[in-house]
């Protein structure tokens, strides 16, 4: 995993909530992990790692601040601890 996808993933996990993640950044997140981006209908996305999948809705710009918890719940489900596994 490259830096930037590492300054990526500690800003899920970061304190303040970030509210300038984007989806498709999250998504490249997810793919260098080893994991899958499926397409849903109705503008969701699957996300699929270490056996975990989760549905969450496709925003075009910036992630709201609920969906960047949701995100970091569920990498935190896959077993992903940020400053462990991918330190900066």
């Amino acid at each position: 995993m490259n830096h930037k996808h590492r300054k990526i993933l500690h800003s899920i996990f970061a304190h303040p909530i970030p509210a300038n993640l984007s989806q498709r950044e999250v998504e490249s997140v997810v793919k260098e992990m080893g994991g899958d981006i499926e397409q849903h209908s109705g503008g969701r996305v699957g996300l699929r790692l270490n056996g975990h999948s989760a549905v969450f809705p496709h925003s075009g710009h910036s992630l709201p601040k609920n969906e960047v918890q949701q995100i970091r719940k569920f990498l935190e489900s896959c077993g992903v601890d940020p400053a462990k596994d991918y330190p900066l």
